[in-house]
């Protein structure tokens, strides 16, 4: 898959004036795995949301495999999956399998074959035995997987994950990631976990609603640490 970001900035209208939240950025994502690193409010979340049309651009336009996010916006939801930081904002129903089932409703018009696929998801990710649990009584690891296999029920091409592991320890963190990164679709991961940055092919420092370096691994974070630090860090791609 495509995603290209053609000029395009976010601003918001608040008391005080408009709030840019990213500045004009021009660029063409194709890479298997990214990463988007960054300082809390440096604009990682605006722009991972502006990639399935969460957030909508306030000038230019982002397209994925030329589907406008705007114009197409149903079309890209279908081919954009997205995990959200905490997966008690994706849990709706009951039970883990009537979740995973509710994600199927519209493609699965079936019930008794809606129920068969929901439990094929369940067993990819290792859930097939907390099919009739309640959502509330999984652990933190649990509710995340369960989320990221409703994300996955729709078969997306690209899934971009929002700081998946930052409510986790370090156990559910790394069979979270690495189910992340077994995954077949193009995954673009936001994180504030160098490790996990170095397993992705291309990388992106978000600072104060900019783009301010654009390149392999070990020289992004890097670049994220020396202007952490506050040394001078060289141009910015």
């Amino acid at each position: 898959m495509v995603l290209r970001l053609d000029e395009v900035s976010v601003s918001v209208e608040t008391p005080d004036g408009d709030l840019t939240l990213l500045h004009p950025t021009t660029l063409t994502l194709s890479e298997r795995r990214i990463a988007l690193i960054g300082g809390n409010g440096s604009g990682k979340s605006t722009f991972a949301r502006l990639l399935n049309g969460l957030v909508e651009p306030t000038t230019g336009r982002v397209t994925v495999d030329e589907l406008d996010t705007v114009d197409d916006g149903a079309a890209v939801r279908r081919a954009v999956g997205f995990v959200f930081t905490d997966p008690g904002a994706q849990l709706v129903m009951p039970t883990c399998l009537e979740d995973v089932a509710l994600s199927l409703r519209r493609s699965v018009k079936d019930r008794a074959r809606r129920r068969r696929e929901a439990l094929d998801v369940l067993e990819s990710i290792g859930l097939a035995d907390k099919a009739d649990v309640s959502v509330h009584a999984l652990s933190g690891g649990q509710k995340q997987m369960l989320a990221l296999a409703g994300v996955l029920a729709t078969r997306p091409k690209v899934v971009v994950a929002d700081e998946p592991t930052t409510l986790l320890d370090l156990r559910n963190t790394r069979a979270v990631a690495d189910r992340l990164f077994s995954l077949t679709q193009q995954l673009v991961l936001v994180t504030h976990d160098l490790e996990l940055v170095a397993r992705c092919d291309r990388v992106l420092v978000i600072d104060d609603a900019r783009v301010t370096f654009d390149g392999a691994p070990a020289d992004a974070v890097a670049h994220y640490r020396a202007s952490v630090d506050g040394a001078p860090s060289g141009p910015s791609a």
